[in-house]
């Protein structure tokens, strides 16, 4: 390591000068893939237009970004504790950039999967590794105005991707939706390569069959989800669901008594990190709900445009940005489990808000209730990264980072999956009945929070 790079590995946290830039290069890389995690949707009919397939297998474009991210989440996540967080973070950062570049140029539907694949990847070293990156470019005493500021990032990605996606359709074809990634990721690149912290890195060694494995389990997970979404029978569902138990079964097994388990099982048995990552989970879980199912009645109850449904949703982003630094400072000084309970409690409410709706509601009178329920999800999100990765040793940070990703998307594939179950039981009801799991979803993830606060930090 030569002195520059020695400068910059500093214990607590990097100089003001590097952490802007290191900053900057991490938040260009989590924008971006949270926003192709949200984009794709809204693109879907006019891609399968131009490339001559179905809606049905255009879907592929979706999901097998969604499950290379959750697949590989946690591999990188325990690669970064071993070959440095910087290195796994580059590789995605890297990875991700050259494919959207292959997505843009992309002349069928199997050129463009194998390209999303890619990008998920990419995306998932990115992502796995993030929060734990977070870590070391702040000082202790400024972490949670990182993870605000983190918490923003991934929050207005994730929502403004249907709006971006509309505007972006309405003056360019779809491969511009992937291209303008390729320019911010350069800057990502080259910015990363200049600021980020080299880490301390573990003793022990990856386990390759044990990070197969995990490929296999969460990858069927999420693709058994995927299935439910789309109301596949249980003569599918059925045997997926066993598979992934059989490979979680394996995984377990494969793993047990390693000093830093790649699914790290070993920090659930911390109070404060189970119930923060059952509080995420819970969170996400009721945007999922709430992001996948209003579009439906703002479309098709209310007779909405796709941009004018994508600018109603906007209230929810504008606050999540406000209020998200805000709670990262006020972590710095609050428990985490009083302000990620304050946060959840009132998107509960402000869920609850939207299902009393009048019935020809006007812009104000959904622009109060989004409002409301991005104050709570902004004020959630910051104190439990924080929390979460309080709970766990630093040199679990990886495993910890991963799992604060992994809980993000399991919530939100939970969540669209629910949406599907819930048009299922009633077309014309459908929302309805999402909004009331979603208001269920952030009561539990209030309790949890709120829990909190009676348990005590282990060692």
């Amino acid at each position: 390591m030569n002195p520059h790079d020695s400068a910059l590995a500093a214990r607590d946290g990097l100089p003001p000068d590097a952490r802007r830039l290191a900053m900057l290069s991490v938040a260009i890389g989590v924008g971006m893939a949270s926003l192709d995690t949200a984009i794709a949707n809204t693109a879907l009919p006019a891609i399968a237009d131009q490339l001559h397939t179905t809606p049905a297998a255009s879907v592929w474009i979706v999901n097998v970004y969604q499950l290379a991210m959750v697949a590989t989440l946690l591999p990188f996540a325990a690669l970064g504790e071993v070959i440095s967080y910087r290195r796994v973070c580059l590789f995605g950062l890297t990875v991700f950039t050259i494919a959207s570049l292959a997505c843009a140029l992309a002349w069928s539907l199997p050129s463009l999967v194998v390209a999303r694949l890619f990008q998920g990847v990419g995306a998932a070293a990115m992502m796995g590794v993030n929060t734990a990156m977070l870590r070391a470019i702040f000082p202790a005493a400024l972490q949670g105005r990182g993870f605000g500021l983190n918490a923003l990032v991934v929050a207005v990605g994730f929502a403004v991707g249907p709006t971006a996606a509309s505007l972006i359709l309405a003056a360019a074809s779809w491969p511009w939706l992937f291209a303008i990634n390729v320019p911010l990721g350069v800057i990502a690149v080259l910015l990363g390569r200049r600021a980020l912290p080299h880490t301390a890195r573990a003793s022990h060694k990856v386990d390759a069959p044990t990070a197969l494995l995990n490929v296999f389990a969460f990858g069927l997970l999420i693709l058994t989800f995927g299935d439910a979404a789309h109301q596949e029978g249980w003569h599918k569902l059925a045997p997926e669901l066993i598979a992934t138990a059989v490979f979680f079964a394996l995984l377990l097994r494969r793993q047990a008594g390693h000093a830093a388990p790649m699914l790290p099982v070993d920090l659930f048995k911390r109070p404060l990190f189970a119930l923060s990552a059952l509080t995420a989970v819970c969170t996400f879980g009721a945007q999922g709900l709430a992001f996948v199912s209003l579009p439906f009645y703002f479309e098709h109850t209310l007779g909405r445009s796709p941009i004018e449904t994508g600018f109603l949703m906007t209230p929810w982003a504008v606050l999540v940005a406000v209020m998200a630094p805000i709670a990262g400072r006020l972590s710095d000084r609050y428990p985490p489990g009083a302000l990620g309970g304050i946060g959840t409690a009132i998107l509960s409410s402000g869920l609850v808000a939207m299902l009393l709706l009048p019935p020809s509601p006007t812009v104000i009178d959904i622009g109060w209730r989004m409002a409301w329920c991005g104050i709570g999800f902004g004020f959630f999100q910051a104190p439990n990264l924080k929390a979460i990765m309080g709970s766990a040793p630093p040199s679990r940070a990886g495993g910890a980072s991963g799992i604060v990703a992994t809980a993000r998307l399991i919530g939100q594939a939970t969540g669209a999956a629910l949406v599907a179950y819930c048009f299922t039981l009633s077309p014309v009801r459908g929302t309805s009945y999402a909004l009331i799991l979603a208001a269920a979803f952030a009561a539990v993830g209030c309790v949890a929070s709120f829990s909190r606060l009676v348990v005590r930090q282990s060692p």
